[in-house]
């Protein structure tokens, strides 16, 4: 029997993330409103479900060696895995970006005056992430870790400043949802990424390093809320219920 009209969308990439490009390529957000099912998406962009639904079990019907199996990684390795990949690929990515945008903008901006809302739009992302990794770094993980330290040895763990872990889960995953969308503006007035006729090097490069950042970034906040938060309200529960 096929479940798959059961099972959520962000269910789904976490137990095989080769099916994130399928819903890529039709447009299906995986991560930020990765709580959908299939259907339900499809529903709403007016997408034939019968033919995702096929594409996707084809290629669940093939092995690939390749795969990360997410889902089977202890939490604190997910966290150290999600800083040293994810966070810090926006740090190194971010500056580069910005330098590349303003040389746009001076160069570029009268022929085309949307790079300069570009521009603007990857600013604020470039200050909101910053400050929204910073808040995972020194309080979500370290706490997560300690719950994973906690179960692991058997030990007692003080309930933290913040109550629930849900508090901090909601605040992250709604600052997900903003970038999210801010993306899908940028993508938009980039013609998906896809350079002017009259595009330099420089044009070119910058619009397939947004791109990239873009891709990263979904799957940054997949393997946060569709695996490692889910993970630590599983790990609050045991711990505290």
């Amino acid at each position: 029997m096929n479940t798959i009209e059961k099972q959520t969308i962000g269910e789904y990439v976490a137990k095989d993330f080769r099916t994130a490009a399928i819903f890529s390529r039709y447009g299906i957000d995986f991560c930020c409103k990765g709580n959908r099912t299939i259907e339900e998406a499809c529903s709403k962009k007016g997408l034939d479900f019968k033919e995702i639904e096929t594409k996707v079990n084809q290629l669940l019907e093939t092995k690939s060696e390749n795969s990360i199996d997410f889902k089977s990684w202890p939490s604190d390795l997910l966290v150290d895995y999600i800083e040293k990949t994810h966070h810090r690929y926006v740090e190194e990515k971010t500056p580069i970006l910005l330098a590349f945008l303003d040389k746009l903008c001076k160069v570029h901006g009268n022929a085309h005056p949307e790079l300069f809302l570009i521009n603007e739009l990857f600013i604020g992302c470039a200050g909101e992430l910053a400050k929204h990794m910073k808040k995972e770094e020194l309080i979500l993980f370290p706490f997560i870790k300690q719950m994973a330290n906690a179960i692991r040895t058997n030990q007692a763990l003080e309930q933290p400043h913040f109550g629930t872990v849900e508090n901090p889960i909601a605040m992250m995953k709604h600052e997900h949802e903003n970038e999210g969308e801010r993306f899908v503006k940028i993508a938009d007035l980039t013609n998906n990424y896809t350079p002017p006729s009259d595009a330099c090097n420089t044009y070119t490069v910058t619009f397939s390093m947004l791109q990239e950042f873009e891709q990263d970034l979904h799957k940054h906040i997949h393997l946060e809320n569709n695996i490692l938060f889910i993970k630590a309200l599983e790990m609050e529960e045991k711990m505290f219920s």
